[in-house]
């Protein structure tokens, strides 16, 4: 969380916005020279949108209850809810724009750091594979999961620099916030269960 904070006095300072241009007009240079790839990033993309980060967690929600760990599937959604919550905070508490319109490969709207597909991303992806991760017998299972999941969370943030819709430093910040976010509440959910049941679950 340090280094988030450090981050976003950065941006609010000013002091990556050279670097945030620079990337972000590369980005710009990359579409123009490779159109037929700005489609499949905006299908990468979706996998961070509203809809589909809400129908995961539902879905993870529900495969705990029929695990028989419903306190599990419980504390999953405040994380994640109370994560869109404190995001949507910080993003007015910054007050940074998005690039200009120009530079994007369609229009964003809404402020711009941290990035909120980064963010709830890995918010997301990390808590819910954590928790499939968990039911898990074997190691090599759970190192695929947790795996898969923190390559989905990093492409979703690529992606977003590679639209145009948020600048490098934007995606940067969602995923320490994300991943602080999922680490803070996959602690709690182990401290509970080492109180509830005497042990901690495998992954959690």
């Amino acid at each position: 969380m340090l280094s988030f904070l450090w981050l976003a006095g950065e941006v609010q300072e000013g002091d990556t916005q050279r670097i945030d241009v620079l990337l972000t007009r590369s980005a710009l240079q990359l579409r123009e020279r490779w159109p037929f790839l700005v489609e499949p990033v905006r299908d990468i993309s979706g996998l961070g949108g509203a809809v589909v980060l809400t129908l995961l967690t539902v879905c993870c929600a529900g495969y705990l209850v029929l695990a028989r760990r419903t306190s599990t599937a419980v504390v999953a959604g405040i994380s994640v809810a109370t994560g869109a919550l404190a995001l949507d905070g910080i993003k007015h508490l910054v007050g940074r724009s998005r690039p200009d319109a120009h530079l994007a490969a369609g229009v964003f709207d809404g402020l711009s750091f941290p990035s909120g597909h980064a963010s709830m991303a890995a918010v997301v992806y990390l808590t819910v594979g954590a928790l499939v991760a968990s039911t898990r017998p074997q190691f090599v299972e759970r190192a695929y999961i947790l795996a898969a999941a923190a390559l989905v969370s990093v492409l979703i943030g690529v992606s977003r620099l590679a639209l145009g819709a948020h600048w490098a430093t934007d995606v940067l910040g969602g995923w320490l916030f994300g991943s602080t976010w999922a680490a803070l509440w996959l602690l709690l959910l182990r401290h509970v269960a080492r109180r509830t049941t005497g042990r901690a679950p495998s992954s959690v």
